[in-house]
């Protein structure tokens, strides 16, 4: 069952790399307090997600908190040093956190997972944005297949 506005993140546990290196961390401590614009992509360094995706967040950075969104949250069904080296070379800095969903278990708990094999990249993401409240889903935006329009920043940003 795909995740819906109005309902509560699952617990999952997620990674992001710290100054030592990949540190584990929790759905609830990435969210519980805090208001949230998560955007998830199919793989980090893709060609939309490195050219349209992360851009565009990452270009309304100040737009978002200066709407009351405390974090935003990058994720993607990669491990945390390929999540860690795509936010360098998007010059990301501590403006988007770069979460790794390495196991897809988030992502599977939210019924947005989709099989990319056919690309030779195995169990995914689906594309998507949702802005979150306190651990609880506000707005959702899942994409079309292919497609590179509901899941934008300036779309979610239009929302808030």
């Amino acid at each position: 069952m795909t995740i819906k506005a109005g309902d509560t993140l699952p617990e999952a546990n997620l990674t992001i790399m710290g100054e030592k290196g990949p540190q584990g961390t929790t759905t609830a401590e990435l969210f519980k307090g805090k208001t949230v614009a998560v955007f998830a992509v199919p793989g980090a360094f893709t060609p939309t997600c490195s050219a349209k995706h992360l851009p565009g967040f990452l270009d309304n950075a100040d737009a978002f908190k200066a709407k009351g969104v405390d974090e935003i949250v990058c994720l993607s069904v990669n491990d945390a040093f390929v999540m860690n080296a795509w936010g360098k070379d998007q010059n990301v800095g501590t403006r988007i956190v770069m979460a790794a969903d390495g196991s897809a278990d988030f992502t599977k708990k939210l019924g947005l997972e989709m099989d990319a094999s056919k690309f030779g990249m195995g169990t995914r993401s689906q594309r998507y944005s949702m802005l979150v409240k306190d651990g609880v889903v506000e707005k959702l935006n899942i994409e079309e297949p292919g497609a590179f329009t509901a899941s934008s920043a300036e779309t979610l940003l239009g929302q808030i």
